[in-house]
């Protein structure tokens, strides 16, 4: 069975291969959501967008961003943000499916300026 790793909550589960990982992390207890989106969203549609998740290790271990989860991240004006710098490693956690051993970080942070150190 594949391990996914969730680095902000140093938790690893178990899960079955293929098994959806909105649906596992929120059965272990691993949250995805902040703010009102805990109360309000799509329940796992992919419509909203906000249990999007960044898989830091492990990308090729889950499936294939589908066309729909793509364009949502690109029209989004928060995710259009939160996608620069990360275009491969962004997901959408309701529409992704583990096929293997992967470190998913929760709740990554917007990249305002497409850049890692603009800022500073």
């Amino acid at each position: 069975m594949p391990t996914v790793t969730f680095v902000k909550e140093k938790k690893s589960i178990e899960v079955p291969t293929g098994a959806n990982l909105r649906r596992e992390a929120l059965r272990n207890g691993v949250e995805l959501y902040s703010g009102p989106h805990r109360y309000l969203n799509c329940r796992g549609l992919g419509t909203c967008a906000s249990c999007r998740v960044r898989v830091v290790k492990g990308e090729d271990k889950v499936s294939r961003q589908g066309f729909f989860e793509w364009f949502r991240l690109i029209t989004g004006p928060i995710t259009f943000f939160a996608r620069l710098g990360n275009e491969k490693s962004l997901r959408l956690a309701c529409q992704t499916k583990v096929n293997g051993d992967c470190n998913v970080e929760t709740q990554p942070p917007l990249n305002w300026s497409g850049e890692e150190k603009f800022w500073d």
